[in-house]
This record gives structure tokens, sequence and C-alpha cells, in this order.
């Protein structure tokens, strides 16, 4: 596994739409402005890579568009880190435009990247997984250096800054508080803070062990899901399978998965589809333990504990519910391949420090 270098004052970012293009549109004009004063605010000189504007419709039509800023931004040796500019729900059809392009493949290798994002990027970081390049399961564009607050709400604002050389995160706790998804992004709402409260469960131990720990590897349920069945795109499980996406379960052997639930808040019947089908690929028999996200609103909390216990029906497997990455907000940032100790004990999770991070020049 490799493992890009920090970001550095002066470092060019690409910013990348390979799911939805609404960065494009012009009711995401305002976001722009306030992200790209945030990245300068950093000492960061933000690159938005020729088709990432270019709004939902011709993005939706030309997923090769979307393939070749990507290469392109790891082609470029300026560019030190890549930001996706937020999720969607069709990554999956870049997937041929990258896999078989082996200039692409040999430019990870030579020049690995920074590249963050969550949700539908699941696509993008499994495929990344595969190649050997270690990312980030964390802050994007839009929702949060974007972020219409006149700050960036600030535990995903420390998440970002752990991108940072000499801002590195080795150890993650609860948020003292959560917020409620807006309701209203518009440029007349700048300056409004969320609805936010005050955490009172922290993360949770549902069962097993206080403390184990595994390599990261993980995403969004639903898109986990989508990889898996022909529910959202009849092509999607066979594209996805001629790739070898999905881990395999050697893969998961002594990880630890991360899952949460997007924005679509799944009704507990098809929460409970989407762990079966993980528990069907034989994950939950060989992974060290699950990290599960905090549902955005706490929207179905208790039920989806439930299921949880009744599907995965190993109590020795350790769970760890109510953390804070993915779509709630605010999020942190989980690093793929990177052993993580979870010690309940002290309510906290570890990072080790990959030996790259520390060599990198």
């Amino acid at each position: 596994m490799q493992y890009a270098r920090k970001l550095r004052k002066g470092d060019k970012v690409a910013i990348v739409s390979l799911s939805s293009g609404m960065l494009g549109e012009d009711f995401c004009s305002h976001n722009i402005e306030i992200g790209v004063k945030r990245l300068k605010e950093y000492g960061l000189k933000p690159v938005f890579m020729p088709n990432a504007l270019k709004g939902i419709e011709y993005l939706k039509e030309h997923p090769k568009a979307r393939a070749e800023d990507l290469k392109d931004a790891f082609l470029d040796d300026s560019i030190a880190g890549i930001i996706c500019a937020i999720g969607g729900d069709d990554t999956y059809r870049l997937l041929p435009y990258l896999m078989e392009d082996a200039e692409f493949i040999r430019a990870i290798e030579k020049n690995p990247k920074l590249f963050t994002g969550f949700s539908d990027t699941t696509i993008n970081h499994l495929m990344f997984y595969k190649l050997g390049l270690s990312t980030y399961y964390g802050p994007n564009f839009i929702c949060d250096l974007g972020e219409i607050a006149y700050e960036m709400l600030p535990y995903s604002k420390k998440a970002f800054e752990s991108y940072l050389e000499g801002n590195e995160c080795r150890e993650i706790v609860s948020s003292e508080i959560w917020y409620e998804e807006r309701q209203d992004f518009s440029r007349e709402a700048v300056g409004t803070d969320r609805i936010a409260h005050k955490e009172e469960r922290g993360f949770e131990l549902l069962q097993g062990s206080e403390v184990f720990q595994g390599e990261l590897l993980g995403g969004c349920l639903e898109s986990f899901y989508d990889v898996l069945t022909t529910t959202r795109y009849e092509d999607e499980k066979e594209v996805c399978e001629k790739y070898g996406l999905f881990p395999s379960k050697e893969e998961w052997t002594g990880k630890i998965l991360f899952i949460e639930t997007c924005e679509e808040k799944p009704a507990p019947e098809l929460f409970e589809k989407e762990i079966i089908a993980l528990k069907n690929k034989g994950v939950f028999e060989v992974v060290n333990g699950v990290l599960v996200g905090k549902p955005q609103d706490e929207a179905y909390y208790q039920e989806y504990k439930d299921i949880l216990i009744r599907v995965i029906d190993n109590a020795k497997l350790p769970v760890v519910y109510n953390v804070n990455f993915g779509h709630a907000t605010p999020r942190c940032a989980l690093q793929y391949g990177v052993v993580a100790k979870v010690d309940m004990r002290q309510k906290k999770i570890y990072l080790e420090n990959p030996r790259s991070d520390k060599e990198a020049g």
C-alpha cells in the first residue's frame, strides 16, 4: 500500500466532480467562493479540473470526461492532492476508463496523491485500494470546505487540517456536538448556522471486546449494496465484478470494517437487506471489528442498532456505533489501509502512522 505525503503550503489541489456534476450549477456558486477562500487561507492553490464545472447533465452523460479529470490530476506532477466535489450515485461508470488505462495506473504508482471524499466516492476509494493507494474517507469540497456557515464545522475542520503536514491526527474521539442536516443550502442562507445538539451518547460499544485493531476498509453502506446488487443500476454489479472492486473475503480478513448510511436515510427494511448483503459475502466472519457511522439526523438510530446485532448474530464480534464519519455532521477522516486500534475503555480510536508518511520527502 502506498501512502501519499501530506499537503504543504503552496501545493496545488485538484477539485474533481467524479459523481454528481452539481458543483458546476449556479446554485453551488457560493460554495465555490467559500471553498476557494478557505483553501487559499491554508496556503493551498485550488485547481478546478477541466470538466469539474460542466454541470449535472453534461457529466451524467459523459463519464469519460469525469475519468479524464482524475487521470489528468494524477499525470500533473504539480498537483499534490485531489478533493472530490461531492458524491452522487454512478461513479462506477468511470471504472472502464480507468481500470483499463495503463498510463493512469502507472501514474498512481509513480506519483501517489492525497485523495479525499465520501458517499459514492466509496467506489473510487475501492478502486484505489485495489490499485494499492491509501485514500481518505473524509471531507469533500461542497459539504465541508464549502460549508455555508461563517466557519467550517470545528470537528470537520480538524479532519481536513489533518491532511496538512504537521497536523497529522493520530486519535479520533467523539464530537461533543452533532448537527442536523440543512434544509436551505442557498446563497441566502450563507452565514447561518446548522441546528446543533449536544452529543449525549458518544461512541457506543454494542457488543464484543472493548479493545480491537485492524486495517481500515469500508465506505458508504448504500454504495456497497449497489455494488453487490442490481437495485440502482442494472449493470453496476456486473461492471464492479469485472474489475474485482468489492474486496474478497480474504482481503477482509483481519480488517476493521467501517460503514455508514447516506442522506437517503434508508428505512430499517432496506438497512437490514444491506447488512445481510455484507453478511452473505462472509465479511462478518473474518473482520476484527466494525465501526458504524452516526446516522444523519439520528434517523432510525435504535432500529439500526437492533438490526446490526440481530443480523451479524455473533456476540463476539466488536461493533462500535455512532462514530462521526460519513454523511452525518461533523465528520472525521478515516484512512484506508491504516491500522486502527479501537479502545472503548478510553472511547478513542488510535491510528498508526504509516511508514511512508514518515519517509515521504
